[in-house]
């Protein structure tokens, strides 16, 4: 497809009028934009903290479900422990016998 030099020359102008006008001396419409950005930058700001607390309070759960399940286990292994003693003390006076 071949490019005609006047299409592009038209469409460069056409742009070039379209930035123009946009580029009005009115205040109002840079003080408009900037109070749209800074709502904007303040509820990405506000997302943020929410989702900052909500994963402290996930990792403090999570902290303290593995707390717990740490407990269990060293309870468990305490008592696997003491029938295993008790099982050799028991092995050991038969043998005695």
């Amino acid at each position: 497809m071949k490019i005609n030099v006047l299409t592009v020359l038209g469409i460069g102008v056409i742009a070039g009028a379209v930035f123009l006008a946009g580029c009005d001396n009115n205040s109002e419409v840079g003080e408009k934009t900037g109070a749209k950005i800074d709502t904007a930058a303040e509820k990405t700001k506000d997302a943020l903290n929410t989702a900052a607390d909500k994963t402290a309070e996930g990792v403090k759960k999570a902290v303290t479900a593995t707390k717990d399940a740490t407990s269990k286990a060293v309870e468990k292994t305490g008592e696997a422990l003491g029938k295993a003693g008790a099982a050799v003390e028991k092995t050991g006076t038969d043998i005695q016998k």
